[in-house]
């Protein structure tokens, strides 16, 4: 297998586009696509890619296909949006080509995967990708094709026989979660804010998978305020004993950049150091239990220019082999394109000048009357055992 890295990309992918004013600014993704250019980070060992839209048969892996129908005729006419399927709603508005925008960014997705099951890379990245919201038979959370699901189905279609799915972004991923309910060939671990104070109110530790596939779903809900320190601690303490036990044969990671201190939609306080430190770990976790073969996805964030760009920069870098030192400068140039695109200053580092750290929940112990160790403690005990682990 090679060792290569692949980026995913079309430009194309920035018409995937709600609107003036909707919190998921195509511009997020314009950004981080010039600041990997400037960091060279498009280059060899990466190859860039552009796959093709996902056709029907592929989105049908997933998705229904009434709903199909029903956002191609919302993308030919978007005054024809049904509601019912969460088309032409606040959250996820109708527009005029939506359906070819969520294709290709669907695509990118489902490219990665064939990439890595063919060996023509050991990492991809699409960090136009990660919408989780998707339901197989409707449109939410600013996402319209699950293009995450649909990687995994298209993995799962070419042979491969366990995929693991890790979402760290501040939403729960359910709609991966119900895409593969059922499915015990998937395990889903998801990291996120507590349901009773986000979107979209599900990803209690209670769900834990449906019949015939108990315990693969693994849901770590933790308490608005979260920092690093506690963000750290919950995700090792959950994710890579859950990864050892079902030996994943490809590991397909989320990275919303939500969970950041400074997102305006959510209430985690991360700094894009703690988020650099889960990449990392996400990485290791690849090569300790899947060979190597990682598909890294984007997500949420809509602190567009001070946070997303760096977040999947990172993230970029790493999948490349190539890591960025947190104190780097940011390229000049990628500023000033900053300013002249959004008239917002850019930040000058690609650090929040933080260290991150965390206590280790083996070996530390745990604080029964601490919040964040209920949560741990929650998930432990509700999917643990399903896997032959202790609580």
């Amino acid at each position: 297998m090679s060792g290569r890295a692949q980026l995913m990309w079309d430009e194309a992918v920035t018409g995937y586009d709600f609107g003036r004013g909707h919190p998921m600014d195509p511009v997020r993704l314009a950004l981080t696509m010039r600041l990997v250019e400037a960091f060279g980070l498009d280059r060899a060992p990466v190859e860039v890619v552009a796959a093709r839209p996902a056709g029907e048969s592929t989105l049908r892996l997933v998705h229904r296909a009434d709903y199909l129908d029903a956002v191609r005729a919302a993308s030919a006419d978007p005054a024809a949006a049904d509601v019912t399927y969460g088309l032409g709603t606040e959250d996820d508005p109708a527009f005029r080509g939506m359906h070819e925008a969520s294709a290709l960014i669907a695509g990118q997705s489902v490219g990665a995967a064939e990439a890595v099951v063919r060996g023509d890379a050991l990492h991809a990245v699409n960090f136009a990708g990660g919408l989780h919201h998707a339901m197989p038979g409707g449109a939410a959370g600013f996402c319209i094709y699950n293009d995450a699901a649909l990687a995994i189905a298209r993995l799962l279609e070419l042979g491969v026989e366990r995929v693991a799915y890790v979402d760290t972004d501040v939403h729960h991923g359910d709609g991966v979660q119900a895409a593969f309910w059922e499915d015990p060939r998937v395990l889903t671990i998801s990291v996120h804010e507590h349901p009773r104070t986000l979107f979209p109110g599900t990803g209690w530790p209670q769900e834990t998978g449906g019949p015939g596939a108990e315990g693969s779903a693994a849901n770590l809900a933790l308490p608005a305020g979260t920092g690093d320190a506690g963000w750290l601690r919950a995700f090792h303490a959950v994710v890579p004993d859950l990864l050892g036990a079902f030996r994943p044969q490809v590991l397909v990671t989320q990275h919303g950049a939500d969970t950041h201190v400074e997102d305006p939609l959510a209430h985690l306080g991360v700094s894009l150091d703690g988020q650099r430190a889960v990449a990392l770990a996400c990485h290791a976790l690849a090569h300790d239990h899947a060979d190597g073969r990682w598909i890294a996805l984007g997500g949420g964030g809509y602190a567009v220019v001070d946070v997303v760009p760096r977040a999947w920069t990172h993230l970029t870098a790493i999948a490349a082999g190539r890591p960025l030192d947190p104190e780097t400068r940011v390229p000049e140039d990628w500023r000033h394109e900053v300013f002249r695109r959004t008239r917002q200053p850019a930040p000058h580092r690609m650090t929040d000048g933080v260290e991150p750290r965390w206590r280790d929940f083996a070996e530390g112990g745990y604080d029964p009357a601490d919040r964040l160790d209920q949560a741990i403690l929650a998930t432990r005990r509700a999917v643990f055992p399903a896997h032959g682990l202790l609580p």
